[in-house]
């Protein structure tokens, strides 16, 4: 592609080495529409006539429909092309001999790769958010199952208040209605076309840049040519954004290994998706949630390599952004399965009701509903706070909760309990009063079920509506 330059011929090991179609031939899709969408540009120009332009597009369609029924090493195994660029412009020149070297008049492979890497990255939005979506509705589904079964929720990682299993199943909703947000956000932001903008300073021919932007779906040329060749900050965003999604995969992942242990013995893990031991037959071992709490390992790795990566890097186009590609690759290709899997994970759980709500029935987790019991009394919650404590004191020396208390012993903590303390200490009303937005109340968690139903309909409405 340069060799015009040069006399001497490359040291076999670098030319090896600086290869990149080992890992970017992943982006053949993304190089033969935008390559299409630049053959476009230039027939624009005048510089392809019609007939030119139609035998361009067909071969570039013709390129990409074989080998996407061929195994990837057709691509990664070609001998002659450095990268997926050149392995295009090789097979369009086999098939239709010189008229494929007119294809690169007017472009740089630095507007190429930059152009791939934010169809690339548009595209897996698409998708990743379209996962979430799935592990949405799983989540969603299990909450409506669950009614009003009941559990302990914690604090400090200590039985803190009972709310309902749907309450718990839609905060992670939340989180990944929020990850979507965030991956709409990051399309719309990158959504800008750099072809046109040559190797630096932009293309030496008066090209339209418009109709390559629209080709391809953008919302217009990216604004600068020397940024948008050295432009990665696509890249690092979505990735930053994946770190967010495995860390409240995790998060999950954790809690329901935590309830997954004989000691908890709140859900019951699928077989599907777990494994056992080679020496203990009776082990079920929760390998899908012990990997998904590793994989944001990897994933937060590929946004700190990008991260160094790019630090200090001078304007424009460096051949260190190359380096890139490997790891946006790995990350994305690691959430897309592993949030894929969680959904259909999600959908297979079966929670022990029983048992959690026996765990809300010890522990003082009315303690809260007591002390509000006294502040509708008049007590001064400082106060109520107090006396409710020095109760509970009472009860673990006693060895009862504090429905085991009799009214004359309650007394003498405060002359405010009356009789109607024991019907508001119950597990189902200190469960009701918590009554307010975003409280796990029964009506608030069914209202806030189909807030968060709507919520992901519309989401998935817009991605369909952007794709």
């Amino acid at each position: 592609m340069w060799s015009g330059r040069f006399r001497e011929p490359l040291d076999q090991d670098f030319e090896q080495w600086q290869r990149s179609l080992g890992f970017d031939w992943r982006l053949l899709p993304q190089e033969v529409a935008a390559s299409k969408a630049h053959a476009r540009t230039i027939a624009a120009a005048g510089i392809l006539t019609e007939v030119e332009l139609e035998k361009i597009l067909g071969a570039l369609d013709a390129i990409r429909d074989e080998y996407s029924q061929r195994p990837p090493s057709d691509i990664y195994g070609c001998a002659q092309a450095e990268d997926i660029h050149h392995f295009v412009e090789l097979e369009l020149v086999a098939r239709i001999a010189d008229l494929g070297f007119k294809l690169h008049t007017g472009r740089s492979r630095n507007e190429q790769i930059a152009t791939n890497l934010r169809l690339f990255v548009r595209e897996k939005c698409a998708s990743i958010a379209g996962r979430l979506g799935d592990w949405v509705r799983a989540l969603t589904a299990q909450a409506a199952a669950a009614g009003d079964a009941v559990m302990p929720a914690y604090t400090h990682l200590q039985r803190a208040e009972p709310v309902l299993v749907g309450h718990w199943l839609q905060a992670y909703g939340e989180m990944l209605l929020r990850d979507m947000t965030r991956l709409g956000d990051l399309s719309r932001r990158l959504n800008y076309c750099p072809l046109g903008s040559g190797a630096v300073a932009g293309a030496t021919l008066k090209l339209d840049r418009t109709i390559a932007a629209r080709e391809l779906g953008f919302d217009g040329p990216t604004a600068n040519s020397m940024d948008a060749t050295s432009d990665r900050d696509f890249a690092l965003e979505f990735l930053q954004a994946l770190t967010l999604i495995a860390l409240h995969a995790s998060r999950f992942a954790e809690e329901i290994t935590l309830y997954a242990t004989a000691e908890f013995g709140f859900v019951e893990l699928p077989e599907a998706f777990s494994t056992g031991s080679s020496a203990m037959p009776q082990k079920k071992n929760p390998d899908l949630t012990e990997l998904v709490r590793a994989k944001v390992a990897r994933i937060n790795g590929a946004a700190q390599t990008i991260t160094m990566l790019l630090k200090g890097l001078p304007l424009a186009y460096n051949k260190d952004l190359q380096e890139s590609q490997e790891p946006l690759f790995s990350a994305s290709e690691a959430a897309e399965r592993m949030v894929g899997l969680l959904a259909r994970f999600t959908a297979a759980l079966r929670f022990n009701t029983v048992r959690m709500r026996s765990a809300c029935e010890s522990g003082y987790l009315n303690a809260m509903a007591a002390a509000t019991y006294l502040v509708h009394k008049g007590v001064p919650f400082r106060k109520a706070h107090e006396k409710i404590g020095q109760a509970v004191r009472y009860g673990l020396e006693k060895g009862c909760e504090l429905d085991g208390l009799t009214l004359e012993e309650l007394q003498q903590f405060g002359t405010e309990f009356e009789a109607d303390f024991f019907s508001s200490v119950t597990l189902d009303a200190t469960i009701n009063c918590h009554d307010v937005i975003g409280g796990t109340a029964v009506t608030r968690v069914r209202e806030a079920l189909a807030a968060q139903e709507a919520r992901l309909s519309a989401a998935m409405g817009q991605m369909d509506g952007n794709s």
